[in-house]
């Protein structure tokens, strides 16, 4: 029996993230989404449906700080809540789910929350996907080391990237349009995660294990695939595949080629289960 269901899950810490669980009749997988910087999880809609056609079920939430989640727009003041806010949902998954695989699928920024989920969870999981993940400082970020966190971690910071996350107009203008999309996020956020996040990262890949299926667009100008490529070289996992989508953008779930890149992934998945 198919179900979808969305609810307010409460943290530890008392924050309230926005969840939809959509499970398809008789599944055979769960994968635990999790979204990028300044979007929100409604954005994923045919990724679960698809997912969900392919006989897995999807649980996915909107981190703390975005979309229909609580906590203040855009601010984060350590990214170890994004990670551990991840574990509460593949606990819920795997409470639900005892006899089911899980795996977990992460876009950009959560791929670094991905990413560092293996390092900091190990053994939880069947495997791990990314999506055009940030595991390396990027140049878009550097101007933020000279930006006084310490006393203004509230500097709002534009989000000026949308017309290089896609090479389809359509998607754009959607999120362009989207009210529960970040027009601006904060300089605590983004030095916290892209800065001190990523530095905790590159000292913990030796200690990740995960199977992992590394995807990244080939002309992705946000998120260079130099990252893709540093994660698979990092890892200490025996079990990875990565592969580059010549020409795509940023968001290679979003391309007019979405469906070759989730056929990738039903078939790495299909493998494993």
């Amino acid at each position: 029996m198919e179900m979808h269901e969305e609810k307010m899950v409460v943290t530890p810490d008392g924050m309230e993230l926005f969840h939809i669980r959509d499970i398809p009749g008789d599944p055979k997988a769960i994968i635990v989404l999790v979204h990028g910087l300044a979007e929100h999880c409604g954005r994923y809609d045919y990724v679960v449906q698809k997912l969900n056609d392919f006989g897995y079920g999807v649980y996915r939430f909107d981190n703390r700080g975005h979309g229909r989640s609580g906590g203040k727009r855009g601010y984060l003041d350590d990214f170890q809540k994004f990670i551990d806010d991840a574990d509460l949902f593949v606990d819920r998954a795997k409470k639900e789910n005892p006899e089911l695989p899980i795996f977990m699928l992460g876009h950009s920024m959560g791929g670094f929350i991905t990413a560092g989920y293996g390092a900091k969870y190990p053994g939880k999981l069947k495997g791990q996907i990314f999506s055009g993940p940030v595991i390396i400082e990027l140049p878009i970020f550097e101007t933020l080391k000279e930006m006084d966190v310490e006393n203004a971690p509230e500097t709002p910071i534009p989000n000026s990237l949308s017309a290089l996350i896609c090479r389809d107009r359509r998607v754009v203008e959607d999120y362009e349009n989207d009210p529960l999309v970040l027009k601006e996020t904060t300089l605590k956020l983004l030095t916290n995660v892209f800065i001190d996040g990523v530095a905790w990262l590159g000292e913990k890949l030796e200690n990740y294990t995960y199977p992992c299926l590394i995807l990244h667009g080939g002309d992705d100008q946000i998120v260079d695939n130099a990252s893709a490529h540093y994660l698979y070289e990092h890892i200490s996992s025996k079990d990875k595949g990565i592969k580059i989508y010549d020409a795509f953008f940023h968001e290679i779930l979003n391309e007019a080629e979405k469906d070759q890149v989730l056929s990738d992934i039903q078939r790495w998945i299909e493998k494993r289960i």
